[in-house]
């Protein structure tokens, strides 16, 4: 009796979206033989904790939404449940942005946009009469800032929405695509005509849905972590793979096998190859590129177009007394249009109060983005002395920090620029003529760690077919 070899998929990234696609994979019939390389010396990418001292610090993203199910239910999976831990009440309640020089809280609420001081009363009077504005119909792409002054007015356009789009890609709104970066918004106004009308009309689906669940059910839109931190999440994927990752490896290239047994080689440092009947990069865009280039000259091109930004983490501990200012909140961020040396500050103890000793605070200062992406080559007591002075105006702090940790990204976070999306339609265009090669990772269909772990599910699910489809052939 002939025994049919499982078949080998070769997964080229060990972040979060290499980590959790090795798990998915292993969830599905008929069974997978899969194999992780890494190139670093630790997985998770930029998902990971720092332990110093009593004092937990991410390194990359701070926590996940439950907007989407996506980490919940991975967490879920794993047997994490008992170790979740919702943010603050007042982490959801409380946010602020940093406008002409002080601290704003910004509104939750139609109401809250009327009162703010934020706006001014012809900010106002556009937020009112947005739901009389006709929606869109033209098919050509439009900037995250042309959509906002379109619907809201430049004043918004150039203040609260730079802000939101400075918290989640340290980009430039006037760059980007608002059809790329949030679906969302646009399917609203699509929908409904109207952002304040989808708005409302979520809500109501929200609190339908809570009824419905009852009262045990979570809060849509809160902020999750683990205890211990996301290093958690990172540490638990890897203790469930059946097969330990590889690392470090350098993999140099890919290319078509001549084995009848195999579709792929991938080539690492020396003469180490593993064959594979799929390869799927999860690794950075950049790093896709150059390992394409034999592969798919074309291909490499458009995935290497991809640009990220340069950000830098400054995580800071004080004495609790030496922060004049409550941090009963989020924390704030910074517009562009302000013009200084800070994206945004999160005040990590606020959010989760075990992220620090007691009778201490941890803020997380974030620096550099696009425009500004010189700063990550800055030393550390330059980054330091800039970030003590925007403390020092935005929330009275003049003692130095008892602790630090500068975190560099040379490249931090993918930018998706109008044609993002008309890019990732050629780059599946070109994939689908190479048949066991896959692409993962937050480089073309959503930056957050519920994105990346979304996609993880999706790509498992579409690697299995086409396992599946290729067995049946003759």
């Amino acid at each position: 009796m002939t025994i049919t070899p499982m078949p080998r998929v070769i997964i080229i990234g060990g972040g979060i979206s290499g980590l959790a696609l090795a798990y998915r994979l292993q969830q599905l019939a008929p069974p997978i033989d899969v194999t992780l390389l890494e190139k670093n010396t630790r997985l998770g990418g930029a998902v990971w904790t720092l332990q110093e001292g009593a004092f937990e610090i991410e390194v990359g993203p701070n926590g996940f939404l439950d907007n989407k199910p996506s980490t919940l239910a991975l967490c879920e999976d794993l047997g994490l449940s008992d170790q979740l831990l919702p943010a603050s009440e007042a982490a959801g309640r409380n946010r602020f942005v940093f406008l002409n020089s002080k601290l704003h809280r910004l509104p939750t609420s139609l109401l809250g946009f009327l009162t703010t001081g934020v706006l001014s009363w012809q900010g106002k009077r556009n937020v009112m009469m947005e739901r009389f504005r006709p929606r869109r119909t033209e098919g050509s792409e439009e900037t995250i800032s042309s959509f906002f002054e379109r619907r809201l007015g430049r004043e918004i356009a150039g203040g609260l929405a730079d802000a939101f789009v400075t918290g989640i890609y340290a980009g430039d709104p006037s760059l980007l695509s608002v059809r790329a970066c949030f679906p969302r918004l646009v399917a609203m106004e699509q929908e409904h005509g109207s952002l304040l009308r989808g708005m409302a009309a979520n809500a109501r689906k929200r609190r339908k849905e809570a009824r419905a669940a009852g009262p045990s059910s979570r809060s849509s839109g809160r902020m999750w972590s683990l205890r211990g931190g996301l290093k958690a999440l990172i540490d638990c994927l890897l203790s469930k793979l059946h097969e330990a990752p590889i690392l470090p490896v350098n993999v140099q290239g890919i290319q078509r096998s001549r084995s009848p047994n195999s579709a792929w080689v991938v080539c690492g440092d020396g003469s180490r190859q593993w064959q594979a009947d799929v390869v799927v990069l999860t690794c950075p865009a950049y790093e896709q590129a150059s390992l394409l280039t034999d592969v798919d000259p074309e291909l490499a091109e458009d995935i290497g177009q991809i640009a990220y930004n340069r950000v830098a983490v400054i995580a800071l501990g004080y004495r609790q007394a030496d922060v004049p200012r409550t941090m009963d909140g989020f924390g704030y961020l910074v517009p562009q249009a302000e013009r200084r040396d800070l994206l945004g500050v999160q005040w990590c103890s606020s959010i989760f109060p075990d992220r620090a000793p007691p009778g201490m605070a941890l803020i997380r200062a974030m620096c550099g983005g696009w425009h500004r992406g010189d700063m990550v080559e800055w030393d550390d007591a330059r980054l330091l002395q800039a970030v003590g002075k925007e403390l020092n105006q935005a929330m009275g702090i003049e003692a130095q920090p008892i602790y630090h940790q500068v975190i560099r990204w040379p490249r931090a976070i993918p930018q998706y620029f109008v044609g993002h999306l008309d890019r990732v339609a050629r780059i599946e265009g070109r994939l689908a003529e190479h048949p066991g090669l896959f692409v993962g990772g937050n480089a073309f269909r959503g930056v957050s760690l519920n994105d990346c772990t979304e996609r993880a599910e999706i790509l498992a699910k579409d690697i299995n077919a086409y396992i599946i489809s290729r067995s049946s052939q003759p």
